[in-house]
């Protein structure tokens, strides 16, 4: 199968390039080499993939004269912490880390997310690179440079923006995925679509079912289109400043209910919940009529992922709201379509109608 190149130049910082391509763990090293002389590359992953994928890719890189450092997180949500990331900077300041020393993440968003904080950090900047291994970090976490880790009062608070020099995406990896995992991925492809692609959410709602095949060829060309997409609004907005926002549909909901279930629902769960509140908001504020509201709920069902069912306290789940970071002079700002393939920014939706869309998911 041929592989996919998506090209991203960010304005004031070098460009690097995303690629997908199937069996592409088992020649990382290859790639890697290309882009480093350093005689080391750590790799950081987490307990789940110590022992499946880090092995391929231990031995990848060195056949291509890397030695290997490598550190291990503990799996989940719950453990990305400052506190859980001290041991990963013993590990590589006690291998004497070099600034040329490429510092590669291996895993789902949450890996990625942390290893690229510590690439941030670490000497004040290594080289990173992203080599995801679910589909949710695949189509988005793996893009666009944000980096961070959780603080009790909410998600991502303390981070950094921290651009890959490459990502490497190997959709075979996704063989080995648990489906819920799968599932939550597919809530980010239809985000994507959501705000970008009419075309493309109209294909999404014909062959989702595709992806539970483990159809790899789909599954590349969905991974592709979908990091075609994200690269297209990094490029236009790196540091989140306006446009950038768009990527954040359904996320301003779906990172409340996140911090309030204490990381319960996956994030990929708080996504779908999150797109079906907006949905639910932009209809009643006569930007979408009921039968796009429908679509977007639809599509979400058949991704098998939740759009109801919520137990959470309202009142919890509003207050969570106001510490997101989009959050501008105390006032909430949530994305919502006024067509499918296109979102605007709104911080002036009434208080009762963001009561009554996260009521609408009981």
């Amino acid at each position: 199968m041929s592989q996919s190149v998506v090209p991203v130049n960010i304005p004031g910082a070098a460009s690097y390039e995303i690629t997908v391509a199937p069996g592409l763990l088992r020649s990382a090293g290859e790639r890697l080499r290309k882009l480093s002389k350093s005689d080391k590359a750590a790799v950081v992953t987490d307990a789940h993939l110590a022992a499946t994928h880090l092995p391929i890719l231990r031995e990848s890189l060195q056949r291509s004269g890397f030695e290997v450092i490598s550190a291990t997180l503990p799996a989940g949500e719950d453990h990305k912490t400052l506190r859980d990331l001290l041991p990963v900077y013993d590990v590589l300041l006690g291998a004497r880390v070099e600034r040329s020393t490429p510092v590669l993440a291996l895993g789902g968003g949450v890996v990625g997310d942390m290893t690229g904080f510590v690439a941030a950090t670490v000497l004040r900047g290594v080289p990173f690179v992203q080599i995801p291994t679910s589909l949710l970090a695949m189509v988005d976490a793996s893009v666009g440079g944000k980096t961070g880790v959780n603080h009790a009062i909410g998600k991502n608070l303390i981070g950094a923006f921290h651009q890959p020099v490459a990502v490497l995406i190997d959709p075979e990896v996704l063989e080995t995925l648990p489906e819920r995992e799968l599932r939550g991925g597919l809530a980010e492809c239809i985000k994507h679509d959501v705000i970008r692609d009419a075309e493309g959410f109209a294909a999404l709602e014909e062959n989702i079912g595709r992806a539970f095949a483990l159809d790899v060829e789909y599954l590349a060309d969905l991974i592709a289109h979908n990091v075609a997409i994200k690269a297209r609004v990094v490029e236009a907005d790196p540091f989140e400043r306006g446009e950038r926002a768009h990527l954040n549909f359904g996320h301003t909901f779906g990172h409340a209910i996140e911090t309030v279930s204490h990381y319960s629902y996956s994030h990929g769960e708080c996504v779908a919940l999150g797109m079906v509140a907006a949905a639910f908001a932009a209809t009643r504020l006569g930007l979408i009529d009921s039968g796009s509201q429908r679509r977007i709920i639809n599509v979400i069902q058949k991704a098998g992922l939740p759009t109801g069912g919520l137990k959470l306290d309202t009142d919890e789940v509003m207050d969570a709201m106001h510490f997101d970071k989009k959050v501008r002079s105390g006032r909430v700002r949530f994305i919502l379509p006024d067509r499918i393939g296109h979102v605007i920014i709104r911080d002036d939706v009434p208080e009762p109608i963001v009561r009554e869309a996260v009521e609408s998911l009981r």
